[in-house]
């Protein structure tokens, strides 16, 4: 299965980042010499991921200057209203022509050796019932030990939430009629559609094999920023 399309999610206000996002956008905060949006750009490109659209809101002209300037080609969605990560999504849809993209979250450091991941995960999604899939990660795989799971995955790569094991990382592979119950400029999260998959036995998910580098609050982010080997 050739994707092509995908979307970097980048419009949160990054609260919990707070005061290093009071004028900077916690996609354009650097981890490892690189700024984390980066990561996520770079990832999709290395797997040839060529058509790329990024959401904003919040300090959206900060992103918009950098995307503008550095990517020149990659697209920007931006909500006047935030409509978080599901309504985001679907104000985007146009853009991927009913194809089936990715979808990355900005705050997870996506290193090189996720590009195995993605192989993986487009195998459980075409295997699967071809509507969604989600990467995940175990819990004693994350570099933030706070973090609880999300969710529990069965031997088919159904997944559920029984036991709460693993963590959604911020990449899911996704089908565009899962969004048909919604309308554009509706504000709701992916955990709508998510919860909806489930009751149906239709959320797929596999496991990564990437340490979890999350910049989850000010105290993970000053403790990622020390560590000398990223990618």
């Amino acid at each position: 299965m050739l994707i092509k399309k995908a979307i970097i999610l980048a419009a949160g206000f990054g609260k919990r980042l707070l005061p290093l996002t009071k004028e900077r956008p916690k996609p354009l905060l650097e981890i490892g010499g690189k700024k984390l949006i980066e990561y996520s750009i770079d990832l999709l490109r290395e797997n040839n991921i060529t058509e790329i659209i990024i959401n904003s809101h919040y300090l959206h002209e900060k992103i918009s200057e950098f995307i503008n300037k550095k990517y020149p080609n990659i697209s920007l969605s931006y909500e006047k209203n935030i409509l978080d990560t599901g309504g985001g999504i679907l104000n985007a849809m146009s853009f991927f022509e009913q194809k089936n993209f990715f979808v990355l979250n900005s705050d997870t450091v996506w290193t090189r050796s996720y590009s195995d991941d993605l192989h993986k995960l487009k195998e459980v999604f075409n295997n699967g019932n071809s509507k969604a899939a989600l990467l995940l990660a175990h819990k004693k795989d994350s570099f933030d030990k706070n973090l609880s799971g999300d969710f529990s995955l069965d031997k088919n790569n159904l997944l559920n939430k029984s036991s709460n094991d693993y963590i959604y990382t911020g990449c899911q592979l996704l089908n565009p009629n899962i969004f048909n119950l919604k309308k554009e400029g509706d504000i709701f999260s992916m955990n709508e559609i998510w919860n909806d998959l489930i009751a149906q036995e239709s959320l797929n998910g596999c496991l990564s094999s990437c340490s979890f580098l999350h910049a989850t609050n000010l105290e993970i982010y000053n403790q990622l920023i020390k560590i000398k080997t990223i990618d």
